[in-house]
């Protein structure tokens, strides 16, 4: 069954008439849109790390902060989204600047839990770069707990990964969370 046959039986089943003026079109909308934000399982993202790792004598502690992402739960499809904090301390390779945000973007384009995402991007950043230590903090809102369930509309979701030296020297751990800010999060 396809996608656009799967909205029409849903609709149906909630009451709704397909053929209705504001619905007509919604299959094929929501069959795009799922292919959009999916788009995720179809990108390979050590493939576009390794498009961008430079060797470079640099040892000092790289941040990217402040990356918005947008990603949609997998136990409710419902979208959770929020902000996503990485540094990384090189050795002897870094990463093009863009090359983070779109290492995000791939992960967050998939069916996902806030947990297993901040996991995969460190680890992703750990297998592509070899770096001394990777840390990945993000913040998000989840509307699966805002409108459903317990109706949350203001809590969020703090998760990290801390890797390396960001885990075994609280020197360097506490230089990131300096670094991104208290209100940073």
């Amino acid at each position: 069954m396809g996608i656009k046959k799967a909205v029409k039986e849903i609709l149906t089943e909630i009451g709704e008439d397909c053929s209705r003026e504001g619905l007509q079109d919604t299959p094929e909308r929501i069959e795009k849109m799922l292919n959009e934000i999916t788009i995720g399982y179809n990108q390979d993202p050590i493939e576009i790390a390794r498009k961008a790792i430079y060797e470079i004598d640099y040892d000092e502690m790289v941040v990217v902060k402040d990356v918005e992402f947008y990603s949609m739960c997998e136990h409710h499809m419902l979208p959770f989204f929020g902000r996503c904090h990485v540094a990384y301390i090189p050795n002897k390779k870094i990463i093009g600047l863009s090359k983070i945000p779109r290492i995000i973007e791939v992960f967050s384009r998939r069916l996902q839990v806030q947990e297993r995402l901040t996991v995969q991007i460190a680890n992703l950043l750990k297998e592509a770069l070899s770096p001394k230590g990777v840390a990945v903090v993000m913040k998000g809102y989840h509307l699966c707990m805002a409108m459903r369930g317990v109706e949350k509309s203001r809590a969020n979701m703090i998760t990290s990964s801390m890797n390396g030296l960001f885990r075994s020297d609280e020197r360097s751990r506490a230089e990131f969370l300096n670094l991104v800010g208290e209100n940073g999060l």
